[in-house]
């Protein structure tokens, strides 16, 4: 079966997502994206983390996750750890609702897969 060509992503949702992944980079203390970059493990190129978050590109699920994780976990000292974690976690929640990962539309399609309830017995109320 032919592999079908993914929709373009709406440029809004895109800045969006990039962003949210400015803002995590912010919060970690990374003033600018060369900074980020330049630790080892970064899990992506400074150009790919511009383009982020200009929203040139959008990134896959996957490298979106590996982003949050270096910025929220693998940052050494960031200003403010607990604030960090919980721009983080809205974070994944704001990208996982967004359209650019279409998770809405595979909840739909769970909820469209589930059969109807069984009809049984009521209970009569006295």
């Amino acid at each position: 079966m032919p592999r079908k060509k993914q929709e373009p992503i709406n440029t809004e949702v895109a800045r969006t997502i990039g962003g949210l992944l400015r803002g995590l980079r912010r919060t970690a203390g990374y003033r600018a994206v060369k900074d980020a970059a330049a630790v080892p493990g970064c899990p992506a190129a400074q150009q790919t983390i511009y383009a982020y978050e200009r929203g040139g590109l959008v990134p896959s699920l996957k490298q979106f996750m590996e982003l949050v994780e270096f910025y929220a976990i693998r940052t050494e000292d960031p200003p403010d750890r607990e604030a960090l974690g919980f721009q983080a976690v809205s974070a994944m929640i704001a990208a996982l609702g967004s359209p650019a990962y279409h998770l809405p539309e595979a909840n739909a399609l769970i909820n469209r897969l589930q059969p109807a309830p069984a009809a049984g017995r009521r209970r009569r109320r006295r």
